[in-house]
């Protein structure tokens, strides 16, 4: 290929790759426009956005084809493909959690559940110690707690044992969930964060 058939290859592909770019651009915007709440309008605004941009800087860079220009388009989506999914996600959290989501919308609700989980634990280890807290985190639900079925194995923890009340109960650290029976026992009290 001769140096004039490429370079009006690469101006027609820089040209298709802008066209592509702005018409998810303006998806995007429409998408934010019509949807009815937040979660949409973020999926709305985030994902053919980011493709957006991305394919008018590849069109740019075709069309530039000059080392500094191309490197630093590389970094520019390089942040936006590492600081846009934190954003949204950033963004989409606050609006749940200041009931800015419309929950009937929601086919399933995860966070409500991990929320509840939480609460309960943190209630019962402000009630009662960590002996209630080790009883409460036994009793959230099993898909909160243990991902991917609970085995431990698999993520480089080792299982701890419990022994209290001649029951025995697996899963947290002796020391962690006793410190009174650690310090009879001789063992350093787990430093406070």
């Amino acid at each position: 290929m001769s140096a004039g058939t490429w370079d009006t290859v690469a101006d027609v592909l820089a040209s298709v790759c802008m066209l592509a770019g702005a018409f998810l651009a303006f998806a995007a915007g429409v998408g934010i426009l019509r949807f009815p709440d937040l979660l949409s309008r973020m999926h709305a605004g985030t994902k053919p956005q980011t493709l957006g941009l991305v394919l008018v800087l590849v069109g740019l860079a075709l069309r530039l084809r000059s080392g500094g220009a191309v490197w630093a388009l590389v970094l520019v989506v390089l942040f936006q493909m590492l600081t846009a999914p934190v954003a949204a996600h950033m963004v989409g959290r606050a609006g749940y959690r200041t009931g800015k989501v419309r929950t009937d919308l929601l086919v399933v609700d995860e966070l409500t559940r991990d929320q509840a989980d939480a609460n309960a634990s943190r209630d019962a280890a402000a009630a009662g110690g960590a002996a209630n807290a080790v009883t409460a985190a036994e009793n959230l639900d099993p898909r909160s707690r243990e991902p991917h079925g609970g085995e431990p194995e698999l993520y480089g923890m080792e299982p701890h044992r419990v022994e209290r009340q001649g029951v025995e109960r697996q899963g947290a650290d002796p020391q962690r969930a006793d410190p009174e029976r650690a310090e009879q026992d001789g063992a350093e009290r787990p430093a406070e964060r």
